[in-house]
C-alpha cells in the first residue's frame, strides 16, 4: 500500500489538549499536532495568551481553538476537558506540559510551600488531568498521553533539586498509566527534554557558565530550540508509536551520556 508507513503519523479526525501551549515547547507541540491534521486545544493561564496562538494557527489553515486553565486548579482542568469535549466531541491525545521551577539554587533551601507548589503543578496536575481524560479516551477506543518531564528527572544538576524530584515523580506516574491504562488501548509516554532555548529556562542559558558548560560537555555541542521536540510529540501522539507505552524519551543533545 502506498503510504503505508507515511499513513501512520496523520492525525486527521484526533483531537488534543496541550497544556503550557502559550509559548515554547508546548506552543511547538501544538502546532505540530496540528500541522499533522489534529484538532487542537492550546492551553495556558492567560486567555488572551492562548486566543493568540490558535488564532496564529487558524492563519495558517490549521484547526485550533485557546482555553485557558491554570492546571494547579482542579475546577479549572474539569473545565478544560468539558470545554475541549462540547467543542470537538471528544479527546485522543494529552499533552502535559505545563510546569513550573520557581527557584534556582540548593536544595536546603526549599520550603513546605515552595515543595507543595512545584509538585502541585508539574505532577498532581498531570494525574488529575489523565484521569479526566481516561474516560473519555477509552470511549473512542484508545488514546495517547504523553507527559512532558525532563533528563532532570533522570540526571540531577546543582540548583534544581525539588524540580528533579517533581520530574522524576512525573516519569513513574507516566510508567503507571501505562501499565494501568494498556487494556483500554491508552498509551502513556513520557519525553524528557534537555536544555532547551525558552523563557522557562532562561535561568540556566543565560548563565554564561552554564551555557558554556553545555557546549562544551553536550555531545551536540549545543542547546535545543522549541521546535526540535515537536517530531517526537507527533510520533508518540500517532499510530507510527503503536507500541510504544511507557516509554521514556530523552531529547537531549546527549546530555545523559555525557561527561
Amino acid at each position: 500500500m502506498a503510504n503505508r508507513v507515511k499513513n501512520q503519523f496523520n492525525l486527521e479526525g484526533k483531537v488534543a489538549i496541550v497544556t503550557g501551549a502559550s509559548k515554547g515547547i508546548g506552543e511547538s507541540i501544538a502546532r505540530g499536532l496540528a500541522e499533522y491534521g489534529a484538532k487542537v486545544v492550546v492551553s495556558s493561564r492567560k486567555q488572551d495568551a492562548v486566543d493568540a496562538v490558535a488564532e496564529s494557527f487558524k492563519k495558517d489553515g490549521l484547526e485550533a481553538t485557546g482555553i485557558a486553565c491554570h492546571v494547579g486548579h482542579e475546577d479549572q482542568l474539569q473545565n478544560l476537558v468539558q470545554e475541549t469535549v462540547n467543542q470537538y466531541g471528544g479527546i485522543d491525545i494529552l499533552i502535559n506540559n505545563a510546569a513550573i521551577n520557581p527557584v534556582f539554587g540548593p536544595m536546603v533551601e526549599a520550603n513546605s510551600a515552595m515543595f507543595d507548589k512545584i509538585m502541585n503543578v508539574n505532577v498532581k496536575s498531570c494525574l488529575l488531568l489523565g484521569n479526566l481524560c481516561h474516560p473519555i479516551m477509552e470511549k473512542r477506543g484508545g488514546g495517547s498521553v504523553i507527559n512532558i518531564a525532563s533528563v532532570e528527572g533522570m540526571k540531577p544538576s546543582f540548583g534544581l533539586g525539588i524540580y528533579s524530584v517533581s520530574k522524576a515523580a512525573l516519569i513513574m506516574l507516566t510508567k503507571n498509566q501505562a501499565k494501568e491504562w494498556g487494556g483500554q488501548g491508552i498509551r502513556a509516554n513520557a519525553i524528557c527534554p534537555g536544555l532547551i532555548q525558552t523563557k522557562f529556562s532562561a535561568a540556566l542559558w543565560k548563565n554564561d557558565m552554564i551555557l558554556k558548560q553545555v557546549e562544551t560537555h553536550l555531545p551536540s555541542g549545543r542547546m535545543a530550540q522549541p521546535d526540535e521536540m515537536a517530531g517526537l510529540a507527533v510520533f508518540l501522539a500517532s499510530e507510527a508509536s503503536a507500541y510504544c507505552t511507557g516509554g521514556v524519551y530523552t531529547a537531549d543533545g546527549g546530555h545523559m551520556i555525557a561527561g
